[in-house]
């Protein structure tokens, strides 16, 4: 879920961090540039450390330092297959949308819900509607009362939209598909009834 890569950039340290101690003042640029952005190598997440700083060039009439960076990055980069514990965070006739607190574009569409299911107004959130599993008589909500695992089926990056709607949702420049139908998959409370399997004794 959580991978290390190595890059290279150009790091504009303005004159008010100068003042700092060079690494620091460079992390400070970086976390700026990179922290909470989508690359095309996933999510940074954190700026890990620098291995290589050059240059120290200032631009006629800017004030500014330039470096030559070489630093690691933790990016979240999820993998097709991978399971993920996530916590609930809505819910429509589309399906659901989970979230791992520091990304919350983690989709479940209505086809990749155990069935059979339904969805019906949720008599808590009258502007939310909930998904429901029927297994034999039983019945299980799926909401926020604790976590839900879910499988990666896709992760895609979409273009950012030219032109947008008033009323659009945020642009999401990375999304990440997921299902949870399967055995282990969904709310953890619908399995943790479940004992392990044991050899039979002879």
């Amino acid at each position: 879920m959580f991978c290390l890569s190595e890059l290279e950039d150009t790091v504009r340290v303005p004159p008010s961090d100068l003042n700092l101690p060079l690494e620091v003042a460079i992390k400070k640029a970086l976390q700026k540039l990179f922290l909470d952005k989508v690359l095309s190598i996933g999510l940074c997440v954190s700026i890990y450390g620098i291995k290589s700083i050059e240059g120290g060039f200032v631009l006629p009439g800017d004030g500014a330092a330039t470096y030559k960076v070489v630093f690691r990055i933790v990016v979240f980069r999820p993998f097709v297959g991978e399971v993920i514990a996530a916590k609930f965070k809505e819910s429509d006739s589309n399906g659901l949308r989970l979230t791992l607190g520091f990304f919350e574009d983690v989709y479940v569409p209505a086809p990749l819900i155990p069935t059979p299911n339904r969805c019906e107004p949720d008599p808590y959130n009258r502007n939310q509607m909930r998904w429901v599993w029927k297994y034999g008589d039983d019945e299980f909500i799926i909401d926020d009362s604790c976590q839900i695992k879910f499988r990666v089926e896709n992760i895609s990056y979409p273009p950012v939209p030219t032109e947008r709607a008033e009323d659009a949702k945020p642009f999401a420049p990375m999304v990440v598909t997921g299902t949870i139908d399967d055995d282990g998959l969904g709310p953890v409370s619908w399995w943790e009834a479940c004992a392990p399997i044991s050899d039979a004794e002879d």
